[in-house]
């Protein structure tokens, strides 16, 4: 077989032959040059290193530095919201649901770990009042998560299954209690004196986020037949 033809077969990555590997790789190697400095500090010419593509091809898939900074946004929130409503929109009960949900946020947090870096660097924009993506990232994934989320928990709070909480200050507690532990673990690695980013240490975190929700939202079972109050 010719090389002519070996390359039509296995086009390398990084040229227009093999679209969605390269559009793939470049949005990795962007969530992490991002995370790390910022869409300011952040340059293109080391994504383009990273992601094995030149750099023309960047450009040629996102006009600019803050179109590829909107899309990879884009991708880490839609991974995130598909994996959270399946939980949500599951025929489970509304304790299932959330801690199912809370099951599937937590997972998705620590096999992205970059992605809190990056939520926070975009919500410092969003306050300073310099982001132009966060209308979008709030109408398409924040607002339809929050909004299946209040469901599932006032329709627990109706059954008597939870507590009588205010969805608008317990779900970003939720959020808050996942996301701080992977943003903070630098910190805490020097407070408790181990590596609270180890597998083990992970799941033991995990087990104790669920615990704790299920501590502060549901009710013993049985108390709402007798009709004790929380």
């Amino acid at each position: 077989m010719s090389s002519a033809a070996q390359t039509r077969l296995h086009p390398h990555l990084g040229s227009r032959g093999q679209p969605e590997e390269s559009r793939a790789a470049i949005l990795q190697a962007a969530a992490k040059e991002f995370a790390e400095h910022g869409i300011a500090g952040a340059r293109t010419d080391a994504i383009a290193r990273q992601a094995g593509v030149n750099k023309a091809l960047l450009y040629y898939y996102f006009k600019d530095k803050e179109k590829l900074y909107g899309a990879v946004l884009d991708n880490a929130f839609a991974g995130m919201k598909a994996k959270v409503l399946q939980a949500l929109e599951s025929d489970q009960t509304s304790r299932q649901k959330i801690l199912a949900y809370v099951g599937a946020y937590f997972d998705f947090i620590a096999s992205n770990q970059i992605y809190p870096k990056l939520m926070q660097r975009e919500m410092m924009r969003a306050r300073e009042g310099r982001s132009l993506h966060i209308d979008r990232l709030v109408k398409t994934y924040f607002q339809p998560i929050y909004g299946k989320l209040r469901e599932v928990l006032q329709k627990g709070i109706a059954e008597g299954e939870f507590r009588k909480i205010d969805p608008a200050h317990f779900v970003p507690s939720m959020v808050a209690m996942i996301v701080f532990y992977f943003s903070s673990a630098p910190v805490m690695r020097r407070i408790v004196g181990f590596n609270p980013l180890t597998p083990q240490r992970i799941a033991d975190r995990r087990a104790a986020v669920l615990d704790f929700i299920s501590a502060a939202l549901f009710q013993p079972c049985g108390s709402a037949r007798r009709g004790v109050r929380p």
